[in-house]
């Protein structure tokens, strides 16, 4: 069978493949906990349920415009208004299948072959592909748990090349948790922009962001130097909206034009449905975000004594979304040598499956996905404790 060259150097996603084994090992009749896919365990708000009906009892099932319908173009742009006081214009938003196909849309329009993509590790497992794809070149800046897995501008620095063309920049972080206060990110701005480094900022999980700390954002940047940066968002986190796919870039009106382009000839529109879902979750009531936190935060620090429990192991406290990543490396013996035998021997053993490391660009680790029940993590992790404790 003939395949691209292209498509053999891609790797499939890992955290669908963890989940595809266990739900496997669940056909066999094996009891399988899942802390491996980053699902909230929330269900979609009501009344962006009633929309969604409301549209299909009108008809409301034909082909929309490609970047979406005017209505969720200007909620889009309406969100960053209502949360962070930027001036923005339905021309700036896009509506994608997803924050996936935002990224790759903005990958797609921005890179040249050859051009060198930035890209801090701990990293979302799909940013080297998507940059291969569009024919870049990744380029993995390694962070350390001691800075809460935090890229510096240091750190950018000391890698940056004339070939450098785009920073990928992600908070908070998936698989880490790990967020930069507004200060940061504004000092990160200011290098790419000195430098002529486009950002992508990928603020997906910017509402889940847990006290002390405060939601940080790159779109007022974004206001004063549109043609700099591009930011994306979504609803599958905030809203528990993960099967909806509602995902949108707000960037520069060309650089909508752009993507859009690309859309056009891929997906087209966003399902017309879930359009109207997204239109009133933004409009609506965020009261489910807030119940989001309260659980989120306890879990997080129940797990994290867990966790932190383990001799050995490390884990940086995560100021938003609901991962840990702990460093368990002090597990690994010349029979089970890194994060994935370490995942297999504890799907197979504990029945919990977890997502290796190594798919993030950081071996030493696993990462632990909390948006599960109270319960369901504490057995879990008590699960976890007697395979690694050998108890």
């Amino acid at each position: 069978m003939r395949i691209s060259d292209r498509l053999r150097k891609l790797k499939p996603s890992a955290t669908l493949a963890v989940n595809a084994k266990a739900q496997e090992l669940k056909a066999q009749g094996r009891e399988v906990v899942s802390l491996a896919v980053g699902e909230p365990d929330f269900g979609t708000p009501d009344h962006v349920r009633e929309a969604a009906k409301r549209a299909i009892d009108e008809g409301f099932t034909r082909y929309t415009p490609v970047p979406g319908i005017p209505d969720l173009r200007a909620a889009i742009a309406g969100y960053y208004g209502q949360f962070y006081g930027v001036c923005a214009k339905g021309e700036n938003a896009i509506a994608s299948c997803g924050g996936k196909q935002a990224l790759y849309n903005l990958l797609m329009a921005l890179l040249n072959p050859g051009d060198e993509v930035l890209i801090p590790a701990p990293y979302w497992v799909s940013y080297p592909a998507m940059v291969e794809l569009a024919d870049g070149v990744p380029v993995i800046v390694p962070t350390d748990p001691d800075s809460g897995f935090l890229v510096s501008v240091r750190d950018l620095e000391s890698v940056c090349t004339p070939r450098t063309s785009v920073l990928l920049l992600n908070s908070p972080s998936n698989p880490t948790g790990g967020h930069y206060s507004q200060d940061a990110l504004d000092e990160i701005a200011r290098w790419a922009r000195a430098r002529g480094v486009f950002i992508i900022s990928d603020e997906v999980y910017d509402r889940l962001v847990y006290e002390p700390a405060k939601p940080s954002t790159l779109s007022p940047m974004w206001q004063r130097h549109p043609e700099s940066i591009a930011i994306v968002g979504a609803l599958s986190k905030s809203f528990c909206m993960t099967g909806w796919r509602v995902g949108w870039t707000l960037a520069h009106p060309d650089l909508v034009k752009a993507c859009a382009k690309i859309q056009g000839q891929s997906t087209s529109n966003v399902n017309s449905v879930a359009q109207k879902a997204a239109v009133a979750a933004l409009t609506g009531p965020w009261t489910l975000v807030d119940e989001m936190k309260a659980s989120f935060v306890r879990r997080r620090d129940l797990a994290l004594e867990v966790i932190r429990s383990w001799p050995g192991v490390v884990c940086p406290k995560p100021d938003g979304a609901f991962y840990l990543f702990p460093v368990v490396e002090k597990y690994y013996t010349p029979d089970m040598p890194d994060s994935a035998a370490l995942c297999t021997r504890l799907l197979e053993e504990a029945g919990v499956a977890l997502v290796p490391g190594s798919a993030f660009g950081d071996d030493r680790c696993v990462r632990f996905s909390y948006a599960v029940a109270d319960e369901v993590l504490v057995g879990a992790l008590a699960r976890v404790g007697k395979v690694l404790l050998g108890k």
